[in-house]
């Protein structure tokens, strides 16, 4: 099965563990749970992490609405669950405005 494709199984399914650290950031930035369960469709990869420390990631660029997130998952092939890692919109300075590209320093 193709990454996105097992990510938004996953979310669909509610075969999610919501990691402490998503948890305060997403309240520090105002980012409710909703969005990212209703984004669903939209995902996009815009970075993958194969190598990641314990499990491989990928940084998931998201739409709902106005509000454009990126969403950082943790692939867990083996439980069939992904860890949602962090959330947060991007930051002009760093992304281009398509929301998907880094900007060079």
């Amino acid at each position: 099965m193709e990454i996105l494709d097992f990510i938004k199984s996953c979310i669909r399914r509610k075969k999610i563990f919501w990691t402490y650290h998503v948890n305060m950031r997403m309240a520090e930035r105002y980012i409710p749970r909703d969005i990212i369960l209703a984004s669903v469709d939209r995902y996009e990869i815009i970075e993958t992490y194969p190598d990641d420390k314990y499990l491989s990631s990928c940084l998931v660029f998201a739409c709902h609405e106005d509000m454009i997130l990126h969403i950082l998952f943790a692939l867990d092939r083996e439980t069939d669950t992904v860890r949602i890692i962090t959330a947060y919109k991007p930051s002009p300075d760093k992304w281009e405005d398509d929301g998907k590209t880094r900007r060079t320093p």
